[in-house]
Order: C-alpha cells, then structure tokens, then sequence
C-alpha cells in the first residue's frame, strides 16, 4: 500500500510523516504541490510547516496548489486523506472541512507533548485506536485554534465528527477543545498536533500516533 506525502514550499514535516508511513508498513511516495498527479497512492497525508510561508492566511495559497485539484476530486471519491497542522489549516481552506484555523489565542508559537481523547474511532484514520483513547502526541503551532460558527460546531458534535478533543488544558483557544475533526464520510481528517513524530520510542514521547497510520492501512485493504 502507499501512502502519498504532500510537499509544499514550507514544509517541514513532509519527511517525518514518510517515515511514519514506513513504520506502519505502507511504502512512501513523495508527491509534489506543482504535481496534479498522485502516482496511484493509496492515501495522501498533508503535512506540517509553514506552505507558502503561511503568506495571506495559513493554508490559503496551498489550497490552489495543482495537487490539491486532484486531492480535492479523490476525496470526494473517497480517498483517504489526512492533514495534520498546516495540512489541517489546508483542508479546511479547500472546504473539504468546515471552520478555519486562526491564531492561537494568547498568540505565541507553542511546542508541547499534548493529551488527547480519540472521540471518533470510525474514521479510516482512528480505527486502531479504541473509542475514548486517551493517547499524548506533539503539538506544535502558532495558527492553532479551531473556530466555527456555532451551527456548525453543534453539527460536528451531533453528528460525532469531532475525532480527537484536548485534554487537560486547552492549549490554543480552540473551540469546545476541538484537536481535530472528520467529514461526514470519514475518510477526510483533519489534526492540529502531530502523530508522525510518535511512531518510535527514539524521537516521541510515545509512539501513540502510530496508530492514525496503521488505521489507514486497514481502510484501504477493507475498502
């Protein structure tokens, strides 16, 4: 199985979410943000970074960028898709989730080990993981806090589309302590920390996001 990683000017998180791939036993393939065509993957992960330089909004200039025409399409199909961080800010720019990402609201750059509870387990990114999973993965951001108008908001609970909901404190203002959310299909993920940097005991805290990319690996055999 193969997993695509998005490359954007401003990335920097690209060669650790491969890694992550490999881990979990799927094979990497770099795909480029000038490139529309995704070489046959099987799943596509936008990475973390600053893409564009987080120029005009944060993901605002990647969401044009020739490979998102293609991504956009293929998640409509079905395809499996995560953003994590700047991919998350990228999703939601491209409309493929509802809100936006805006700055954390005590407006500094954070870099911590964060506690999570994975509320959503049936997406194809979290089926590894058990329903209300408390797991602890990196966050690092600036443009980190999940907003929505309140219908919205009410929409995503109801229909249980929040996959992941910080625990402890909230560490950036998000709303209703939102860390991450899905569409109504449940292949598109969107997650403001960082699973590809806990996949080995060497480099993470824990190797608790390995799982978002194990999930994957069985969507796609089961599809």
């Amino acid at each position: 199985m193969k997993i695509g990683v998005v490359t954007f000017p401003g990335s920097l998180d690209d060669a650790d979410a491969r890694r992550a791939a490999t881990v979990a036993g799927a094979e990497p393939v770099a795909l480029w943000h000038g490139d529309a065509d995704l070489h046959g993957v099987d799943a596509v992960v936008l990475p973390g970074g600053f893409s564009y330089g987080d120029y005009l909004r944060a993901g605002a200039i990647s969401r044009f960028a020739p490979v998102m025409e293609t991504i956009i399409k293929k998640a409509g199909e079905g395809l499996p898709v995560l953003g994590i961080c700047n991919g998350f800010q990228v999703l939601c720019e491209s409309h493929l989730l509802p809100g936006a990402l805006i700055k954390n609201h005590h407006r500094k750059f954070i870099c911590k080990d964060q506690p999570l509870r994975i509320e959503n387990n049936r997406t194809a990114w979290t089926s590894d993981y058990d329903a209300n999973h408390e797991i602890t993965i990196v966050l690092k951001n600036q443009d980190g806090s999940y907003v929505a108008d309140e219908a919205t908001l009410d929409r995503l609970e109801g229909e249980g589309r929040v996959v992941a909901r910080y625990l402890a404190e909230n560490p950036n203002g998000s709303y209703r302590d939102i860390a991450g959310i899905t569409n109504e299909r449940g292949n598109v993920v969107g997650l403001m920390p960082h699973p590809e940097h806990c996949v080995e005991t060497l480099t993470g805290p824990t190797t608790d996001g390995l799982g978002f990319f194990t999930s994957v690996l069985k969507a796609v055999v089961s599809s």
